[in-house]
């Protein structure tokens, strides 16, 4: 059977691992590898003995599947162009800088008969994987992602850098339009929104508090989701998860509380990631994660960002009221 011939876009901090791990599958042979810098594509090319590009335009009607592993603003156009070309694309998360950007990807990709898959790895963790099985009515949920400052992802704020995870994660559990937003969030350490807390309200009437930030000393990413009867923990950093359910034990005047290990499979969250979007052209089956989930989480974080840049318009204004008190 002919292999599935695929390309790298961005052979940057992710996109080597886009490489290493679309490698290590049979059913796959790699074309080319791109980046502007080319030395970083020529590295990883000599390893494989395949062609280094600077410019992406070479691989177009060479390869029939591609990851785009490069800064949110210059998605849309790469994808396009391959889109336009028949080509698969996987395409890194936030998919596109506007909802009109994400639309017409997705126009164009249905037009030429193409599947787009939307780089949200974290709903390829074995934590999320194994604790999504006893979600059943979620009515609240407490999210945290929070990370030390690096110097990358910097292109975007932190909602569209860290909390989208968490938006569309959300989002998948709850299964119901989100009613009501409100939002808050501060620059730090860069230009853009490092910090940021969104509550949001479902139609469900389920609520989610969510926390992102880049300026925390530790690593943290954490979620629990309260239900009826019970409520999860997931660590997606540790990969663990846990349930715990409230029991009536006997004549007792209170319930008490129990907790059950929920069992989390090893797994490496990108080759699985990998592998769903090779199975996904090869099988011509829906992606794990469309470019409609893709979408519905950009539009979500570019609300929140609307509402923290109102906000912050209104520092002036609330400076102001507490200094006069």
């Amino acid at each position: 059977m002919a292999k599935l011939r695929v390309g790298v876009v961005g052979i940057g901090y992710l996109g080597k691992y886009h490489v290493e791990k679309y490698a290590s599958l049979p059913e796959v042979e790699i074309v080319g590898l791109v980046d502007i810098v080319l030395e970083r594509a020529r590295e990883w090319a000599e390893k494989l003995k395949v062609a280094a590009q600077a410019d992406y335009h070479e691989l177009l009607g060479k390869v029939q599947a591609v990851s785009i592993v490069v800064p949110p603003d210059r998605h849309y156009a790469i994808a396009k162009d391959f889109l336009m070309a028949g080509c698969h694309v996987l395409l890194e998360k936030p998919m596109a800088a506007s909802i009109a950007e994400a639309d017409d990807l997705m126009a164009t990709a249905k037009k030429k008969g193409c599947l787009i898959q939307v780089g949200h790895l974290e709903r390829f963790n074995p934590a999320l994987i194994a604790a999504q099985k006893k979600v059943s009515v979620p009515l609240f949920i407490e999210a945290h992602r929070l990370t030390p400052f690096r110097d990358r992802g910097l292109e975007v704020d932190v909602v569209l850098d860290l909390m989208i995870h968490d938006l569309d994660i959300i989002r998948h559990l709850v299964k119901s339009d989100v009613e009501k937003i409100e939002a808050v969030g501060v620059p730090v350490l860069s230009d853009k929104v490092d910090i940021a807390s969104a509550r949001l309200r479902f139609k469900s009437g389920c609520i989610a508090n969510i926390t992102a930030s880049r300026i925390s000393f530790n690593d943290q990413r954490k979620m629990r989701i309260f239900q009826p009867d019970s409520y999860l923990t997931i660590d997606f950093a540790q990969k663990k998860a846990a349930i715990y359910y409230r029991h009536k034990i006997g004549s007792a005047e209170r319930p008490s509380i129990t907790m059950e290990t929920i069992e989390v499979k090893p797994g490496d969250a990108l080759q699985m990631e990998i592998q769903s979007f090779v199975r996904a052209v090869l099988q011509r089956t829906p992606p794990l994660v469309s470019g409609e989930e893709g979408r519905e989480a950009l539009a979500l974080a570019l609300e929140i960002n609307e509402q923290i840049q109102a906000n912050l318009r209104k520092i002036p204004e609330i400076v102001s009221f507490y200094q006069n008190c």
